[in-house]
């Protein structure tokens, strides 16, 4: 007799769900990813995050997206704003126009009959009828003495190393670099402008090291004016937002104490320099150098990081004398063991090696050393 037996597949385990949890907060996490039987990779898209809407405010879902720096823009000024070379005259136009008015004057008194008898024999002069002061001798005043003034009122003298910025009415007109004696329309404002290589001392200044310690620096600053126009009309004072850019860049560049490694300490000064001169040529400044002279600590950490200091020197002789003691010992049961003058079980080593180490501290102590 046959019996056919039907074989019935064994039911399965509870079904898994196909999600674990998803509402507006959360992403859908399947649950087969979680729990797997096989050992293989498993390859999950990734999806950007989705920040879901708060509660009760209509807000729609959206994604978060990373932030992206943008570049700083580099400070513009009027491009029209060059320094350009203004109109001048020898010294010795405006001598002459002096001495043309003064002449005129002269004439025009002795002409008018007002010139004092002594001058007029100092001078040889023959003795004038004397028209008197009349509307054409006056005239004749006028223009002499105007001319007289325009020549000696434009006289000027340039110097090695100093430029003048001339304006007129608020308008740039242009600048002058040359030496000597010259003549400047005397209508024109001038303003002094020092060309020369300059080194600017800082006070000190706010900063931080690598690990936000705050610092006080005083940097060393070589600089230049390149283009006297924007450096005078471009801003307010050129010197002070020079000092500006340096503490700037100071907030924005780490800065090592005296001690660290000399590397860092250059990278630092050419971070510096770099950062300045990026806001500084479009001024008319030209920086060469950034360099700090002295750094400390700020009042408000210095005592801290003094008794830090301290401690660490402290935590460094110490275990350098326990090395010290350790070799010492050391050398000492090894020449015994390996000479055979003792012979000694672990016990016997372990209080040998005891009593020697408290021997080395103790005598390392009273010598100080």
């Amino acid at each position: 007799m046959t019996t056919t037996t039907s074989h019935t597949p064994e039911p399965e385990g509870p079904a898994r769900p196909g999600r674990l949890i998803q509402n507006e907060a959360t992403t859908e996490i399947p649950v087969h990813l979680l729990f797997r039987d096989d050992a293989g990779p498993v390859s999950v898209p990734l999806k950007p995050a989705i920040v879901a809407r708060r509660q009760g405010t209509g807000e729609q879902p959206r994604l978060r997206r990373p932030m992206q720096t943008e570049p700083r823009p580099a400070p513009e000024v009027d491009p029209d704003l060059v320094e350009r070379p203004a109109r001048v005259l020898p010294g010795a136009a405006g001598v002459f126009a002096g001495a043309c008015g003064a002449a005129g004057c002269l004439a025009t008194s002795w002409w008018a009959g007002v010139l004092p008898s002594l001058a007029v024999e100092a001078l040889r002069l023959p003795v004038s009828a004397g028209a008197g002061l009349g509307p054409v001798q006056w005239a004749a005043y006028t223009g002499a003495g105007a001319l007289g003034l325009v020549g000696l009122g434009g006289l000027a003298r340039g110097r090695t190393g100093r430029a003048w910025v001339l304006g007129l009415f608020g308008r740039y007109r242009g600048t002058v670099r040359r030496t000597g004696l010259l003549w400047v329309n005397p209508l024109l404002l001038r303003r002094r402008v020092d060309v020369r290589l300059r080194h600017w001392r800082s006070e000190p200044m706010p900063a931080a090291d690598g690990s936000g310690v705050a610092l006080r620096v005083i940097v060393l600053v070589v600089w230049r004016v390149r283009d006297t126009a924007r450096a005078l009309l471009a801003v307010e004072d050129h010197e002070s937002y020079l000092r500006e850019c340096v503490e700037a860049a100071l907030a924005r560049v780490p800065v090592e104490m005296p001690g660290g490694s000399r590397g860092s300490v250059e990278a630092a000064g050419e971070t510096l320099t770099r950062l300045v001169v990026r806001d500084a040529q479009a001024v008319g400044l030209e920086v060469f150098s950034v360099r700090p002279v002295r750094v400390e600590y700020a009042p408000e950490v210095a005592a801290a990081m003094h008794r830090r200091r301290i401690a660490a020197l402290d935590a460094q002789h110490r275990a350098t004398v326990l090395t010290s003691v350790v070799d010492s010992v050391e050398d000492t049961v090894t020449r015994l063991t390996v000479r055979g003058l003792v012979e000694l079980d672990d016990y016997e080593r372990k209080a040998l090696v005891k009593d020697l180490t408290v021997a080395f501290c103790a005598g390392r102590g009273e010598t100080g050393g």
